[in-house]
């Protein structure tokens, strides 16, 4: 290795030194939680209450308002709320509010009962998730908007970390404690963890965003053409003007970008194969023969480690490639990741193997998950980072949920062994898609390979 290469190198760590790092970490974690919650404990307390695989693999349907946060995220990108806008600003406003309320929902959740009543479960965790989405997107906003472009990757790796560790603490924790106290003190643990990323937020300052004043003057310029129209009241032409600034633009100027269907085609697909394997991997070790403390121990242990040094590992590599090359390299090693569950199945309920499996899973996706939520960034126009950024990750949650509703249908229909993969296989069209994006659109490829691109 040369010199400037090791240069490189260095420069590209140093990059995690800048402070607010440390806050988009801690609300990775926020971020990431619910999700865990969602997953491994929701999966085991379903299991244990003797719900068939089918239902369990419907559960992921209770996950959809990841996939339509697009449809509120204008009003959490524009709307201010009574106190706390004025106190905090309308970004940590925004936190601060959908922070609480996910509290109280997630401990909720954990007062059901899925063997009497399965619709109540089902109900509160759609109220878990509809908060959880709702605090992903000013969220994602904030990080988005408190970094220069120079260090988008950066942000989203530490976003990608911070989320994981609260995904894979979380759901690691909730199985540890499910063979010592009952679920419902397991949940309402789970719910207090959300206050790291209250935390972080009141320590931390609110975004200048010059986008903003773009927008207003936008509004008032489209409000003026609506009262000079006599066919329109008056009364009704800030109202007006505000859907279209809040609602109408950011799509449309979405829309403005070459192969943007192409684009949202791409987001669908990228990670498919891995929300398909993620749905089951739970009641797969279950079945095997591990306990949950087993699942949750190397998953906290090895897991956890994997998670972080995945995700500084993928915002390394794209730091050094570019996201469009980091996407294709880290999307081959996600999906090949995949047949390490097949080697799990043949070897059976081996602690040592069930280290290694979780390792690899989550090293991989680490790495994947870092270079997707950077190449999401670089496509966000910082006028409507809210609202974009919500559509996007719409897309990638609605290839999560609703696409992946399946998998414990498919699960019941062949061995574990060619479930996994076929996950394998379900991560091919992405990949393929993702080499044809390069080729038909160079120029776009080009663009958004350097880090921290945008509109």
């Amino acid at each position: 290795m040369t010199t400037s290469d090791t240069n490189g190198w260095t420069q590209a760590w140093r990059v995690y030194a800048d402070r607010r790092i440390v806050t988009v970490l801690l609300l990775g974690v926020s971020s990431g939680l619910p999700f865990g919650v969602l997953a491994e404990p929701l999966s085991a307390w379903l299991t244990q209450s003797e719900v068939s695989k089918t239902m369990i693999g419907l559960f992921a349907l209770v996950s959809a308002p990841y996939s339509l946060k697009f449809v509120w995220a204008p009003i959490i990108d524009r709307v201010p709320l009574p106190l706390l806008t004025r106190l905090l600003g309308r970004r940590r406003g925004w936190v601060i509010i959908t922070q609480l309320l996910l509290i109280a929902a997630i401990f909720g959740m954990g007062l059901t009962h899925p063997a009497q009543n399965l619709w109540w479960t089902a109900a509160l965790a759609l109220v878990v998730a509809f908060l959880s989405a709702s605090q992903d997107i000013v969220i994602d906003a904030y990080r988005v908007e408190i970094f220069e472009e120079n260090k988008l990757a950066a942000g989203a790796a530490s976003a990608v970390f911070g989320w994981r560790i609260g995904q894979v603490g979380g759901g690691a924790a909730g199985l540890i404690m499910a063979d010592l106290v009952p679920w419902p003190i397991v949940f309402g643990i789970l719910s207090v963890a959300v206050l790291v990323g209250t935390i972080a937020i009141l320590v931390s300052a609110e975004p200048n965003v010059s986008g903003d004043a773009e927008t207003r003057a936008l509004a008032a310029r489209f409000e003026a053409r609506l009262r000079s129209d006599a066919r329109i009241p008056p009364s009704i032409a800030p109202t007006l003007a505000w859907l279209y600034t809040a609602v109408v633009c950011p799509f449309s100027d979405f829309t403005k970008r070459q192969g943007w269907l192409t684009i949202l085609l791409f987001i669908l697909l990228y990670k498919f194969g891995d929300a398909i394997l993620s749905i089951m991997k739970v009641p797969f070790f279950l079945e095997l023969g591990f306990s949950t403390t087993q699942i949750g121990t190397v998953g906290k242990i090895f897991g956890f480690n994997a998670i972080i040094a995945g995700g500084l590992l993928g915002g390394i590599v794209v730091s050094r490639i570019g996201i469009m090359r980091g996407l294709i390299l880290c999307g081959v090693l996600m999906a090949v990741s995949n047949l390490i569950f097949v080697i799990q199945d043949w070897i059976g309920a081996k602690i040592w193997m069930l280290t290694v499996t979780i390792a690899v899973e989550n090293v991989t996706t680490g790495m994947g998950t870092t270079a997707f939520v950077a190449y999401l960034s670089s496509l966000t126009n910082v006028a409507y980072t809210a609202t974009q950024y919500a559509l996007l990750t719409s897309f990638m949650a609605f290839s999560r949920t609703v696409m992946s509703a399946g998998a414990g249908w498919l699960a019941d229909q062949v061995s574990w062994s060619w479930f996994f993969v076929l996950t394998t296989l379900a991560a091919l069209p992405g990949l393929m898609l993702l080499l044809w994006m390069l080729k038909r659109f160079p120029t776009a490829g080009a663009a958004t390979a350097a880090v921290g691109v945008r509109s």
